[in-house]
């Protein structure tokens, strides 16, 4: 027996803790997950698709989705919009599929406002000189920049009691099985199961 319906999981935690790395990972091993496809108002890039790289919008178009509460979460970066489409996740689930959404803390936040029965799942470092170091062997920041990070991260991970789990990053392998067992046992969970038996039981399908 499957569930009718699919479950939302939210991958967030702070900058430079390795979220798409494990994304990544997770999605080599997991077939039946489906990623969140972001909408954007960006231009599309050359080899893009509709639908499969993004779903791409005019300004209007996603000003007019914002104001209808149209948006799971959104953010604007260098005059273009991100966001995530309320009805390419609800549809998904209502075909039974599970939605996986890899996201920044605040965005995790505005999704938590909008949907809150998703299960959020919060990836962290095993020490804040870890985190350092990641940021650091990126390259790309000044040590400005790096000291800023860091202040943030501190901040994000205060915040770790609005998920649901914890995933200590220490190890992608070790993440990703821990990520798969949160899956599997939410699956698992009373109100879940217990609500097809009631209609088993009362005759329905």
């Amino acid at each position: 027996m499957t569930d009718e319906r699919g479950i939302l999981f939210i991958l967030s935690g702070p900058s430079g803790v390795g979220k798409g790395t494990v994304r990544k990972e997770l999605f080599n091993q997991e077939t039946d997950l489906r990623y969140s496809i972001s909408m954007t108002t960006r231009g599309m890039r050359p080899g893009e698709k509709e639908g499969i790289d993004y779903f791409f919008k005019s300004n209007e178009e996603f000003e007019h989705l914002i104001e209808q509460n149209e948006l799971l979460e959104y953010a604007q970066y260098v005059n273009n919009y991100y966001g995530t489409p309320r009805e390419y996740v609800e549809q998904t689930l209502a075909d039974g599929r599970d939605v996986f959404l890899e996201i920044e803390v605040q965005g995790a936040m505005q999704v938590k406002k909008n949907f809150a029965e998703g299960v959020f799942i919060f990836l962290v470092p095993p020490t804040l000189e870890d985190l350092r170091e990641r940021i650091v062997n990126r390259g790309t920041e000044s040590s400005d920049l790096v000291t800023n990070r860091l202040g943030e991260a501190k901040k994000e991970i205060e915040m770790m009691d609005e998920y649901d789990y914890i995933v200590v990053n220490d190890d992608v392998d070790k993440a990703v099985h821990k990520i798969q067992s949160i899956i599997e046992s939410e699956h698992c969970k009373r109100e879940r199961v217990a609500k097809q038996y009631k209609q088993l039981l009362e005759g329905k399908k």
